[in-house]
């Protein structure tokens, strides 16, 4: 009797513990690339897992996330996408160009969010922004390169010549120069473009443009934004202002900028990813975001060393 007791007792146990098992929550695994330490890609993702934890999707609790940094290398890139892909995660999110172009090439099933991307469509990362079609959708980070250029005819209205720094290897830069150069037609101001292949040679394009214009300009770039400390010394040393794509960029030296929020922008991506993981939502059908709203942003520090008064109204 004591026997079958015991029995009775241990297949009473084992059923209660699968009954907690089939109750448990699935832990949803979300693998993450960045393509480079950078302040503004480094903010996008903290704003997107901020902005998964306040909809109750919390790293550790209900979800795994397994972040991958590439360091800059593009080879990287694809070497992080193969594992998250191969690892079989419920969601990949993508932060900048090369990363989100990586993870799409490798996988047309798992869902990918992408972010820190100025445009997806000519990036042919989606078959438009407007409806993508694809397993791929996300926020942009466009930004208003002909607000950029009025901030400079603003700031410096007897400037003649603009020069517009960017790495050569980027398609988000030419996206945003093109923009920056067209504006810069319609405001009569003339341009010279210097580029870089590698952070190597930020130092020395920095110093050929101080003698050929009077403002240098760099857009949302990953390679200038993680050198911007680099391209602010030279430049500040040489008198010449630089006005830049975000934030993490001014307060690395630059002078001023007219942009968008990036840690912001992460939380609009992650509300993204909820509508996915919650509502079954599928990334062909949700439109490519941007964020509306605008900040100016001055480096006080580096206005002084130029010599350069900043409007009241600024």
């Amino acid at each position: 009797m004591k026997k079958l007791i015991a029995v009775i007792s241990a297949v009473a146990c084992l059923g209660l513990a699968l009954t907690s098992c089939g109750n448990k929550e699935k832990v949803l695994k979300i693998g993450v690339i960045q393509l480079v330490e950078h302040s503004a890609l480094d903010a996008n993702y903290k704003g997107f897992v901020d902005g998964l934890a306040e909809a109750g999707y919390v790293d550790g609790k209900n979800i795994k996330i397994d972040y991958q940094n590439a360091q800059g290398e593009q080879a990287n890139c694809v070497t992080i996408a193969e594992k998250l892909i191969n690892d079989g995660d419920d969601l990949i999110f993508a932060i900048a160009t090369p990363a989100a172009q990586a993870v799409a090439n490798l996988t047309q099933d798992i869902p990918v969010l992408i972010s820190s991307v100025t445009d997806p469509e000519s990036a042919k990362l989606v078959k438009s922004n407007a409806m993508p079609g694809t397993n791929v959708s996300g926020t942009s980070d466009l930004t208003p390169c002909a607000a950029q250029m009025g901030l400079i005819k603003k700031l410096f209205p007897e400037a003649k010549t603009v020069g517009m720094l960017f790495c050569s290897s980027e398609q988000n830069s030419y996206f945003q120069i093109a923009l920056a150069e067209k504006a810069c037609d319609e405001l009569g101001l003339n341009y010279v473009e210097a580029t870089v292949s590698n952070s190597n040679e930020i130092a020395q394009v920095t110093q050929s443009l101080c003698g050929k214009c009077d403002v240098i300009y760099s857009p949302t770039d990953n390679m200038i934004a993680a050198g911007m400390s680099l391209v602010a010394q030279v430049a500040n040393e040489n008198k010449t202002p630089t006005i830049v794509g975000e934030e993490g960029m001014v307060n690395a030296g630059g002078l001023a900028t007219y942009g968008i929020n990036y840690y912001e922008l992460g939380k609009q991506t992650a509300k993204m990813a909820v509508e996915i993981l919650k509502d079954g939502k599928k990334p062909a059908d949700m439109p490519i975001q941007y964020l509306d709203n605008c900040d100016i942003t001055v480096n006080q520090e580096t206005a002084k060393i130029l010599g350069v008064t900043i409007p009241a109204d600024l």
